[in-house]
């Protein structure tokens, strides 16, 4: 019996090579199951039965207006039940994807329908207004994601003549434009076999089934949610569940609790604040917990664990956190409170998993080791340091950057490996662990690296401090930082008041940070920042959007000041 499950799952693994072959397989073994649905009702969701019929009759909407093999398709839409109709409808015939991120500015969204040359557009309601006028006069087609009603077409472009194809694995699926943390915005191609590859890969590094229960609050447009948490529960015949809004922590809480998720991935600075906004004021107000800490601190987060994973719905068995490093403390935290979680590592250029760390695996600031078919190694590796730069080789690797050649070789080596920029260890377990990104690393005085990542761990445990990153400015290392809310009373307090707490905290912040790093990577000076960072889809900072200067609480005080 074992044997004929094994020889069954090879050849599912054989068969789908193609996003194509994904959806043909899907929908006809799970055809009577759930595939999303929005967390309180089934209205405006799918049976995989149901989702087939619908992507059939949309993509003979598109050939109607000769939109065929090849043909560029838009997505811009917060995540919903429709937004996967819309993925394949257009990928499974041939067409090829843009999804776009739903907190794109309008001159991004333009930037990128342009430059990817789109003749369709599926838009949200709530996200219509990032359209420009030009934009809808140039589309052949727009398509209201909500209801897929045309809002607009060209009756001109009404040839019937929109051919479609049964796509190869080496045709291009989709193009995903990200601007990362450097404001350089890139377009990533993305083939049938990167993503198919990627799905079983999903499946070898966790196991998941038609009984699992995903709840979905990333942005469908990003590699993490879009392979992980839309491709590979499609692949085990799983149900999604969708939010209508922003994931908030009411919200959240609510779904959950109706939900019982027994899977979810998101990214750090979630757990990281149900940690500090919930966790930790809970021990600091109770005497008990405050003596347990001290005295039985596993124990203690054994209890607290239990308490969070009901909080969760109680039936959580998978925790996927990715896109960024796990804040240390938080981690040494869930790994006393034997809370489910586990580290994926990977980059949109990898569709994107290159990595994972689950059960005996993990560690504090363990990235891991390599997921299954896929070939990880240190490059350049100083001796001195044992520090490398990780370079991955494997059939879920993009085929490069849409029309960019340059830059597409720059980040392969000659013999065909490629360069994350990721510079990390390995321990004598061979785990990975990443030290930070190369272009975020600081040259010191004397030669030395300085990876701010490793500065703002320990500043975002420093009491009221929410986030932080650290810059370089003339020399000098300056440490942004934003408060928790309500820890800086900016509108009951005087000016001199806030001031006053300004520099008192400032101080303290300067001497636990500088006491806990080693002189290179002694922090100069703190700017305490009002309003929050900028951030990407996956909420990593954009760094390059603070390194000259920012808008201070001590700038926006002056400035008014002044107006007054």
């Amino acid at each position: 019996m074992i044997q004929l499950y094994k020889r069954m799952q090879r050849m599912r693994e054989k068969y789908v090579d193609t996003i194509a072959k994904l959806y043909d397989y899907a929908t006809t073994v799970y055809s009577k199951n759930q595939y999303t649905q929005w967390y309180d009702t089934k209205e405006g969701g799918y049976t995989y039965s149901s989702f087939k019929g619908k992507c059939d009759s949309l993509s003979k909407k598109l050939t109607q207006y000769g939109i065929g093999v090849g043909d560029k398709v838009a997505i811009l839409s917060q995540s919903m039940p429709n937004w996967s109709v819309a993925f394949f409808a257009t990928v499974s015939f041939g067409r090829i994807s843009i999804p776009i991120l739903p907190d794109s500015s309008e001159n991004e969204v333009t930037n990128i329908i342009n430059h990817s040359e789109s003749k369709v557009i599926f838009v949200s309601k709530r996200l219509i207004g990032k359209i420009s006028k030009e934009i809808i006069d140039r589309m052949t087609l727009v398509i209201e994601m909500d209801t897929f009603d045309v809002i607009k077409a060209d009756d001109n472009m009404f040839t019937c003549d929109g051919r479609t194809t049964v796509p190869t694995p080496d045709d291009i699926a989709t193009i995903i434009y990200t601007s990362g943390t450097t404001g350089s915005a890139k377009g990533v191609v993305l083939s049938h076999r990167n993503l198919a590859s990627n799905v079983i890969t999903c499946y070898h590094s966790c196991k998941r089934g038609e009984k699992d229960r995903w709840l979905s609050i990333l942005p469908m447009s990003h590699t993490l949610e879009m392979t992980l948490g839309m491709l590979y529960p499609m692949y085990t015949g799983s149900t999604v569940y969708y939010l209508p809004k922003p994931p908030v922590a009411s919200l959240l809480m609510k779904a959950m609790k109706i939900v019982k998720p027994t899977t979810m991935l998101t990214v750090p600075m979630i757990i990281e604040k149900v940690y500090k906004g919930s966790v930790l004021p809970t021990i600091q107000k109770s005497r008990t917990l405050t003596w347990m800490n001290e005295h039985m601190n596993g124990l203690m987060c054994r209890i607290i664990g239990i308490k969070l994973k009901k909080t969760f719905g109680g039936c959580i068995t998978f925790y996927g956190i990715g896109g960024a490093k796990l804040d240390p403390e938080v981690e040494a935290f869930l790994l006393k409170a034997k809370f489910p979680y586990a580290i994926g590592y990977g980059l949109t250029e990898t569709s994107p998993l290159l990595g994972y760390a689950m059960h005996g695996w993990r560690g504090v600031g363990v990235m891991g080791y390599p997921v299954y078919n896929v070939k990880l190694k240190l490059h350049n590796v100083n001796p001195a340091t044992g520090e490398g730069e990780i370079i991955a080789k494997g059939p879920n690797v993009m085929l490069g950057y849409y029309k960019d050649p340059a830059r597409t070789k720059s980040v392969f080596t000659e013999d065909g490996w490629f360069r994350t920029s990721d510079i990390a260890v390995q321990d004598e377990k061979g785990r990975f662990y990443i030290k930070g990104r190369n272009s975020n690393m600081i040259l010191g005085p004397s030669g030395e690296n300085i990876y701010p990542e490793e500065i703002e761990n320990v500043l975002n445990n420093v009491e009221g401090v929410s986030e932080s990153i650290v810059v370089e400015r003339d020399g000098r290392l300056v440490a942004l930082v934003q408060p928790q809310e309500n820890y800086i009373e900016w509108d009951n307090d005087s000016e001199d008041k806030i001031y006053e707490k300004l520099d008192s905290w400032k101080k303290k912040i300067l001497s636990i940070t500088n006491k806990s790093v080693n002189k290179s990577s002694q922090v100069s000076s703190v700017e305490v920042m009002k309003e929050p960072f900028e951030k990407t889809a996956t909420q990593k900072i954009r760094r390059f959007k603070y390194k000259d200067s920012a808008p201070t609480v001590e700038s926006e005080m002056e400035q008014q000041n002044k107006e007054n």
